[in-house]
């Protein structure tokens, strides 16, 4: 997408107009009012620039299906508001963008803070189904249990207003950019590049985070070469929110120290430096103080034959996308000497060839693998085949017109074990369970 067709992101700024900018990033689900209790500490020193999403918080839903492609929109909205360098601030989602900026658009980058991230987030299966339950489902099942996933039990129960605007702000998400988001997450993983982050970072979690805990923390401190861990006690996955005041401190310190603005004679402007690295943080526990806080579109048509690239490498990342993690890890372990070539020949040409050409997308290649298999009566592959059918974006309703359909070209008999088949697995992956 070039720049002049990539839309750009919902904002407002706060705090002095001649401060340098810093960004705030908001996660998945979220708005950029989860920065409320920040915004008056921080634009003592700064020139806060918040984001919405898309289809957050009421933004354009325009579905971003890639972290490049949300950097790309931020900075594209940057470019017109004449911001060329900036402090970023990201949290969970926002974090992942954080990353990006560092590893493809350094320059413009001058000091980074991830909060509540990771290289990567969980695994892809677990994003596709959550697009597969919301698909199906709506956002309502997503935002009931988003408190569960974003606060302490404690902090839930005592700030009862905040737990049901937190509801509120998923439930009126757009579910195509939901989801769409679910999907850049899912292919989200930048761990064998974070030795080239090359800012000054601050890494910060909350200590009750399950989400993207301790563990994922110190991951992307032990990998970027200047990062800081800080752990804030009582906090789990929105810890901006739940501990606003510790992560106000530790970010102002953390800009404070690590970007320092400096005055450039030669263009009479402000210049951003790195300041020398400096210690680990450690977060004081802090009181407890509530604050007001706060993508489903069908997948892409594959991209067409890929220059030199190895057939094999693109079908295993084609078929990895389209049936899952589990599921291809299950059939490569499976093989031996007599059918490892079978798995190779299954990956090189069927996903790597026929899935990887442009002329149909995703879903329709589901509709025909649907049927195929009905007719071959395959069964087995067909259980896999409706899963992947569903993350290809096909809905339960689709899968079944074309059930019936085999019924009066493939036989009753066949359709009917089809049916079987696919009200199994629709079940299992439509039930909420997030």
């Amino acid at each position: 997408m070039s720049e002049t067709t990539t839309p750009a992101l919902q904002y407002r700024f706060d705090g002095p107009e001649d401060a340098p900018v810093l960004i705030l990033g908001p996660s998945l689900g979220t708005t950029w009012h989860m920065w409320d209790r920040q915004v008056p500490e921080l634009t003592k020193q700064w020139r806060v620039f918040r984001f919405d999403l898309p289809g957050h918080g009421g933004a354009p839903a325009h579905p971003a299906g890639s972290v490049s492609d949300l950097a790309a929109r931020l900075l594209v909205t940057l470019d017109g508001l004449g911001v060329q360098r900036f402090g970023y601030a990201g949290c969970a989602l926002g974090g992942a963008i954080g990353v990006e900026l560092a590893l493809r658009h350094p320059e413009r980058l001058a000091s980074l803070a991830l909060i509540a991230a990771s290289p990567r987030f969980g695994t892809a299966d677990e994003f596709r189904q959550r697009g597969v339950v919301v698909r199906t489902n709506g956002l309502d099942p997503i935002a009931r249990t988003s408190p569960d996933r974003w606060f302490t039990t404690g902090f839930a129960a005592a700030q009862p207003a905040i737990t049901d605007w937190a509801v509120q702000m998923v439930r009126t998400t757009d579910p195509g950019c939901y989801i769409a988001a679910c999907e850049a997450l899912a292919a989200f993983d930048v761990r064998a590049e974070l030795g080239r982050v090359g800012v000054p970072t601050l890494v910060l979690v909350g200590s009750e985070d399950q989400v993207t805990g301790p563990a994922e923390a110190r991951t992307l401190v032990a990998g970027i070469p200047d990062a800081r861990l800080a752990v804030v006690p009582g906090a789990s996955h929105l810890v901006p929110v739940e501990q606003p005041a510790a992560v106000t401190d530790l970010l102002v310190r953390h800009f404070s120290t690590a970007w320092q603005p400096a005055f450039d004679s030669s263009t009479g402007q402000l210049a951003v430096v790195a300041a020398p690295a400096r210690p680990v943080l450690a977060a004081s526990p802090p009181a407890p103080q509530a604050a007001p806080i706060a993508e489903i579109a069908p997948a892409a048509a594959p991209p067409g034959p890929s220059g030199g690239a190895d057939p094999y490498d693109i079908g295993l990342k084609i078929r990895r996308e389209v049936l899952g993690d589990a599921h291809v890890d299950q059939e490569l372990a499976g093989a031996d000497d007599f059918s490892g070539d079978f798995q190779e020949l299954l990956t090189r040409c069927a996903w790597g060839g026929i899935w990887n050409r442009p002329g149909l997308d995703r879903r329709t290649r589901s509709c025909v693998a649907l049927a195929a298999l009905v007719a071959g009566g395959h069964t087995e592959e067909l259980a896999a085949h409706t899963r992947a059918a569903l993350r290809n974006g096909l809905t339960p309703d689709e899968i079944k017109e074309v059930l019936l359909q085999t019924a009066v070209y493939c036989g009753m008999p066949a359709a009917a074990s089809a049916f079987r088949v696919a009200q199994r697995i629709i079940q299992e992956e439509t039930t909420p369970t997030v």
